[in-house]
């Protein structure tokens, strides 16, 4: 399995922001140049583990919450993810969200067969 460095760039990148950080703060705070830590946030160069666990602690996050869209066992992140998602809903747009969400579900699992 390749790892998505873009992927793990945008995770990086909404870390960063969550925790009211400049690229050139978290830069400085992993000890790499501004333009590297642009490039890591774009995907656009591969990151070390060394890296990247350097860049969760930096942002006192988890290394899954990094890595997860590389990751077969992700569950957790993802719901974690939903739950930042509906964080700052109206009871309205909740429940249009949780009809859409029940749809989408009856129509992967209608549809299951196709996938094979």
């Amino acid at each position: 399995m390749e790892l998505d460095y873009k992927a793990i760039g945008k995770r990086i990148k909404i870390a960063r922001i969550k925790a009211d950080l400049t690229q050139e703060r978290l830069a400085e705070r992993v000890n790499v140049s501004p333009s590297h830590m642009s490039n890591i946030e774009t995907g656009t160069t591969r990151v070390s583990l060394t890296a990247i666990v350097t860049i969760a602690n930096a942002l006192s996050v988890t290394v899954d919450d990094l890595l997860c869209d590389s990751l077969i066992q992700s569950r957790v992140q993802f719901e974690k993810d939903i739950a930042d998602i509906l964080e700052d809903c109206s009871e309205y747009e909740i429940r249009m969200i949780a009809d859409m969400a029940q749809a989408l579900k009856d129509t992967l699992r209608k549809d299951a067969h196709l996938r094979k």
